[in-house]
């Protein structure tokens, strides 16, 4: 490594998020090691939303539906929540929740999506898919295709506008809604409105100067990356024969995708593969809106809704699902 291109100290958190990363600390260090995985799946089971939660004091209905996956593996679980009296066609978001590849259900982390539901009208459709490492790639993928396609083949039982239809995640989720927009794109499939991306997973290299900055501090730090990418990878992760489906920051070509929202905070381990995904996108002649919030952690908004940081990031995305979806 020059001198040149030696990271400096890392970035100054947002002062209103210190506390909370803080407290952070105490149930997911920055480093994630891979024997830390089953305990923090039964804390992030234990504090995913009730039915109760799930229906807002009766703003949100919501059904829970088993449906065919990929050919020869199991059915996978679609969340799906509408607005109380919802009669529809309206438009849709199909969401893919985060969790480094490893960890997360289809509840995991949803609040800012039942905004969605409530405020924007739309249909909100929550895929669960297999975790690695006992499912390495192409398992969730192959899950989150599945489910977009058993979502538009069913959209009139749905209420949905399938032309008004967003595909969205954060971290992980987001760089496997990144991966399926390449996949609908190269097979032909369903064509979204446009993708949302939140601070997505999306190079297994892992070698970026934030990569690098952030170590050790923060929220998922360039080992709890590691740790992701090669329970999903394995000993191919990093290396030369990996496709843009399992990392789409390995995509030759980025042409012809959905317009694109993208963000994510300026100190974190996904600062600089996601500043450059959205620079291809543009190269490649494509839309896309970034947003690098200042002082940001990953998945600041989701632990910390509350902070003004969280409030920008969290409007900048639904003025960008009311121009995609409403208007």
């Amino acid at each position: 490594m020059t001198e040149m291109s030696r990271p400096g100290p890392p970035p100054p958190f947002d002062p209103e998020l210190v506390p909370v990363l803080k407290e952070l600390a105490h149930t997911m260090p920055p480093a994630v090691l891979p024997g830390m995985i089953p305990a923090l799946r039964a804390f992030m089971a234990a504090t995913a939303p009730t039915d109760d939660e799930l229906r807002r004091g009766g703003a949100i209905d919501f059904t829970e539906r088993r449906v065919p996956g990929p050919k020869g593996a199991p059915e996978i679980s679609l969340l799906i929540c509408r607005p109380a009296g919802f009669t529809g066609p309206g438009p849709a978001v199909y969401f893919t929740h985060g969790g480094g590849m490893i960890l997360g259900d289809n509840r995991n982390l949803i609040g800012e999506m039942l905004d969605w539901v409530q405020e924007l009208g739309i249909v909100l459709v929550s895929v669960e898919y297999r975790l690695a490492p006992e499912h390495p790639f192409p398992a969730g993928l192959e899950d989150v295709y599945a489910g977009l396609r058993w979502t538009v083949d069913h959209a009139d039982e749905l209420g949905v506008d399938p032309g008004r239809l967003v595909v969205s995640g954060p971290s992980a989720g987001g760089g496997l809604t990144a991966a399926l927009t390449l996949l609908v794109r190269d097979l032909d499939g369903p064509v979204p409105a446009g993708q949302l991306l939140v601070c997505p997973m999306l190079d297994d290299r892992n070698d970026s100067p934030s990569a690098r900055q952030m170590a050790g501090v923060g929220a998922w730090d360039r080992t709890a990356n590691d740790t992701g990418w090669t329970a999903l990878l394995g000993e191919r992760r990093g290396g030369p024969d990996i496709t843009a489906y399992a990392a789409p920051a390995r995509a030759d070509d980025l042409s012809g995708l959905p317009p694109l929202f993208i963000d994510v905070g300026s100190a974190e381990t996904f600062r600089d593969e996601v500043v450059a995904y959205a620079s291809r996108v543009w190269q490649a002649g494509g839309e896309a809106e970034l947003h690098v919030w200042p002082g940001g952690f990953h998945g600041f908004d989701a632990l910390a809704p509350d902070a003004e940081l969280s409030k920008r990031a969290r409007a900048a995305r639904a003025a960008w699902l009311r121009r995609t979806l409403l208007v």
